[in-house]
């Protein structure tokens, strides 16, 4: 059982899937400060200072904190549309290299065919 554990633990995708959870908390907490300190300010001045959080409502003994709420939706769609540019940015990136990939020489049934094509063009105007 212990081999098979290693086994398991020692192949290519859980070990990337480790890294990407790794990346993942380090890039969460980079977009979470991006949030807290530059873009919720920002908004609060764009809406005359509203804070979110602050917002309650008390119903009873029991006080209803639906800001903390509201402030997480949004905190959510920020990291949302945070994650979807930079993957959009990796997946051009990717593109672009894989545009230089198909830009190498042609392979030799390429340029037999091509040689071809031109014979025959020279008997067609030959005639």
């Amino acid at each position: 059982m212990w081999k098979d554990f290693k086994a398991f633990i020692n192949q290519g995708n859980v070990m990337d899937l480790a890294v990407g959870i790794i990346i993942g908390a380090a890039f969460g907490k980079i977009v979470s400060s991006l949030v807290d300190n530059i873009i919720t300010p920002f908004l609060g001045i764009l809406l005359k200072g509203i804070n979110f959080s602050n917002l309650s409502y008390t119903f009873g003994n029991a006080e209803i904190k639906y800001g903390l709420f509201v402030q997480s939706v949004i905190d959510f769609f920020i990291i949302s549309f945070s994650i979807f540019l930079f993957i959009r940015f990796l997946m051009k990136f990717k593109r672009k290299k894989e545009e230089e990939e198909v830009a190498e020489e042609p392979d030799s049934k390429e340029v037999l065919l091509t040689e071809i094509r031109d014979l025959l063009k020279e008997q067609q105007s030959e005639q």
